[in-house]
Formats: C-alpha cells, structure tokens, sequence
C-alpha cells in the first residue's frame, strides 16, 4: 500500500520575516534559534546582542563563544549579496576585534561566494568567515520551516597549515593530532552530536562548554605519556573550585570514578581530570575505542557537574 508523501515547497523569507533588523534578528537572537547556528557554526553563543554601533554603522549581532571567549559577528541580509555589506562584514570584524564572521543572506552569488573563500584562505588561522544562505519550507499546509544552509566556510587544515611555522610545514605532533580530531568529530556525529563540533586543528585541546563562562569540559592529547585527559577545567575561581571540591565525595559518587583534584594555586586556573590511557600516535587501531570511551566521560563530566555549579 503507497502511502500519500508530501511536496516539500520553498517559502520566500521575506514572506517570515519582513524587515532583517526588526524581524530576522529579533527571531535569531532567541536562545532556540542561536542554538540552531550554533550547531553549525561548532560554537556556543552567548552574550548575544543586537545593533551594535561601529562607527557609524550597526552590526545586526555581536555575541561571544562561550568556550573561546572570541567575538563572533553576524551580519543578516534577506536578499542577494552584494558588496556594500561585504564591506560591512570586514568593517564589523576590524572595529570589533571578531575573530569569527558569519553573513547570513536570502542568495550569495557567485562572485561574493568567491571572496569569502579567498578571505578564509589568505587570513590566518584565528580568523574564520561563513557565509550561509537561510531558506525556508513546508509541506503541504505544514508551518514553513527556516533552514541554514553553508554556502562557504573555513577550510580548518588549510587556515591551520598556513599558520604553523614559518616553513608552513606541520611537525609530526601536529599532522597526527588533526588526525585524530577529524576522526573525533566523525564518532561525535555518529553519536548524535552530544555536544557542539570544534573546528579540527593540531592544537592538542578540544574543548566542550557547559553553559557557564566560568568553566568547561577540556580534552587534552597527551602523546609524549600515552595519554588523554578529560577534565573539568575552572578559568579562574578558586572559590568555584573549593565549592566543587566541598562536594567531591558526592560528586565522584555521580560520576562513579575518582578524579584527580588539582587546585593550581597561585595560578588563575584550576584542573579537576581523569585519565584515559592508551593513546599512541604511531597505531591508531584503538582510536574508535578511545574516542567512545572519551565522548562517554567528557558527557558524563558535562551532566555531573552542572549539577553542582
């Protein structure tokens, strides 16, 4: 027996949204919404504003990634693009200090397109531009349904490449580590993304927010001792630290493993890590279990300590 399949059919946005300051950016800067870029974008937002001046222009949205501390840009326009917010999109960027651009847009042509690509791969590697067209549709008589889709973004390998030392070459450290983070990011997807992708890099850290600017989950690549380390990392509140540790008996109960407490003193940062032995750049045939068995105590460390901050 065919069952009856419906006709997905494109809405125009502006037919959403009227004006992009008024309706757009109203809409995006809902929580439920920035989260819908964020998954995208492999960041977390927070702090988000809107018409922030520069000079004598207003970005639509500045906010912060809570993970990195970067300012993050995004410019919307429901229409083509065309060069005049091109300009604006570097003009925020600059005025801002952003280190990462998104401009937002109803069509990129082709040659706008082209510029984006050139910025992302002639900038050095703190700065990243996406450009991404928002369309929306229905089914039938359905609610119409907003939909990013990336025209352009970063090429990680090539922007990390072009920024490690002055030969351009990477060490040996370094091609494994982007190495094993592609592999990372490919498990995280298979499990249903239980947390935001980062952008895949030969640093040796991946880290994971938690919804607090005060602390976050930090996996380390420890290859000189065989070693990961999944930690709850505190940037700077030994006060947030004492509380924690206060608790530790409860806490390490939750988590059913002991951690190791590291208070740091007479730094600003504190370290609260499990290890995870087995780590060898040279055989990577454990790799899947590694990855799984770091995804399981990067989540648990997540949902643990939420519940004591």
């Amino acid at each position: 027996m065919t069952k009856n399949i419906g006709k997905l059919i494109e809405v125009d946005v502006r037919d959403l949204w009227k004006h992009e300051q008024y309706d757009f950016s109203n809409w995006l800067s809902k929580e439920e919404n920035i989260n819908y870029l964020n998954d995208i974008l492999g960041l977390t937002l927070i702090e988000v504003n809107k018409e922030e001046y520069v000079g004598p222009y207003r970005c639509d949205i500045v906010a912060k990634d809570e993970t990195s501390g970067i300012t993050v840009v995004i410019e919307n326009q429901l229409d083509g693009t065309n060069h005049d917010h091109l300009g604006k999109i570097i003009t925020y960027a600059s005025g801002l200090d952003a280190k990462t651009i998104v401009w937002i847009v109803k069509n990129a042509k082709e040659e706008h397109r082209a510029a984006i690509d050139w910025l992302n791969n002639n900038t050095n590697g703190d700065i990243n531009f996406f450009l991404i067209e928002i369309h929306a549709y229905k089914i039938g008589n359905s609610e119409p349904a907003p939909k990013f889709e990336v025209i352009e973004k970063p090429n990680g390998f090539v922007k990390q490449s072009k920024s490690i030392s002055s030969d351009k070459k990477l060490n040996k450290s370094q091609s494994e580590r982007l190495v094993f983070w592609e592999q990372f990011n490919q498990v995280v997807i298979s499990r249903g993304k239980p947390f935001n992708l980062r952008k895949v890099s030969a640093d040796h850290w991946y880290d994971i927010s938690i919804g607090t600017s005060e602390a976050h989950i930090a996996i380390d690549l420890i290859s000189k001792n065989n070693y990961i380390v999944v930690e709850f990392y505190i940037h700077d509140s030994k006060v947030l630290f004492d509380k924690l540790y206060a608790s530790k008996d409860s806490i390490e109960k939750d988590l059913g493993f002991n951690m190791v407490w590291d208070r740091l003193d007479g730094k600003k940062a504190s370290r609260i890590k499990y290890y995870i032995h087995g780590l060898d750049f040279d055989d990577h045939s454990n790799y899947e279990d590694l990855m799984n068995q770091t995804i399981d105590i990067a989540v648990n460390l997540r949902d643990v300590f939420k519940k004591y901050i």
